[in-house]
């Protein structure tokens, strides 16, 4: 039953990130990536560290810092290239990868045992995903596509040392240095790469509020805290959900068509999904013994 709860929590993690693709293209100024992704970062670390009123420590300071720039500064940089120059769900299927990545490095960095039904699981996301890229029917920029890939990488690596660089302390802290490092290293790139924003409007204002506390701070704490109860290998084939989030709000909201290949798509990433989970029942007997504390 925990383990339940633990999952349905996590879920709701990638179920919002897949709204990100359409508050992007449709709510925020175009051709901002690196400040988009910095102004969703550092506020909600900022305010998550005035929260949490703690400071890493020693050799923390360069793990945070590694780890913010694979989880944040990297990833949501390359996040925003592909949503600019991909349509939303083939944005968001790009990074099906992930998963795969996923297994290989879990295997490699922290000695879990490569599951057979953790690999078919990953295989499956991808062509599940796969087929909801050919249901758009969109030609693919290569930019984008490079781009998706690469944060695919960034994230699968920041997932891994996630769970082997546990600190003890709560979620909210942990969220917090990461945000606010990730956020820290995006500022100087996105002042010397982009030009100055223009002025807001409030559906701007709001999208990146949006972005921030919901698709950051309150996100990130669920998918961190997955990575601690339930592993990275798991947690990694909830990411499928994304993508799905991504094409049923465009179908939802922008009126995109949903064809057959697609509901197809659907089926399969959510069989992936499951297969995933039950890849990983007997997680504790391969992955380290290690617990992060929780916030009360």
């Amino acid at each position: 039953m925990k383990d339940q709860i633990d999952i349905v929590l996590t879920s709701l993690a990638p179920l919002v990130w897949g709204s990100t693709y359409y508050v992007t293209t449709q709510h925020l100024p175009e051709g901002y990536p690196l400040t988009m992704a910095a102004l969703r970062a550092l506020p909600a670390g900022l305010l998550l560290l005035v929260l949490a009123r703690q400071l890493p420590r020693g050799v923390w300071w360069v793990r945070v810092f590694a780890l913010g720039a694979l989880n944040f500064t990297l990833f949501w940089a390359l996040l925003f290239l592909a949503a600019y120059r991909l349509p939303g769900g083939v944005a968001a299927t790009v990074g099906a990868v992930q998963p795969l990545i996923v297994v290989f490095l879990a295997s490699a960095i922290l000695r879990s045992a490569l599951r057979s039904k953790a690999i078919v699981a990953a295989a499956m996301g991808v062509v599940g995903v796969s087929f909801l890229v050919l249901g758009a029917g969109d030609a693919l920029d290569t930019v984008g596509l490079l781009a998706g890939l690469a944060g695919a990488v960034s994230m699968a690596a920041g997932t891994v040392l996630t769970r082997k660089w546990q600190p003890p302390v709560s979620l909210l802290t942990f969220t917090a240095w990461q945000l606010t490092a990730g956020g820290l290293l995006l500022v100087p790139l996105a002042i010397f790469i982009e030009p100055p924003l223009p002025p807001l409007e409030l559906e701007n204002i709001l999208g990146i509020s949006y972005l921030s506390l919901i698709g950051a701070a309150l996100t990130y704490i669920l998918w961190f805290r997955g990575i601690s109860h339930i592993g990275p290998t798991a947690v990694s084939a909830l990411g499928f959900l994304s993508p799905l989030s991504a094409v049923l709000i465009g179908w939802i909201m922008l009126g995109q068509a949903m064809t057959a290949w697609q509901i197809v798509g659907a089926g399969i990433v959510l069989s992936a999904v499951w297969l995933g989970q039950h890849a990983n029942s007997s997680r504790h007997s391969s992955l380290p013994n290690q617990s992060m504390q929780t916030s009360h």
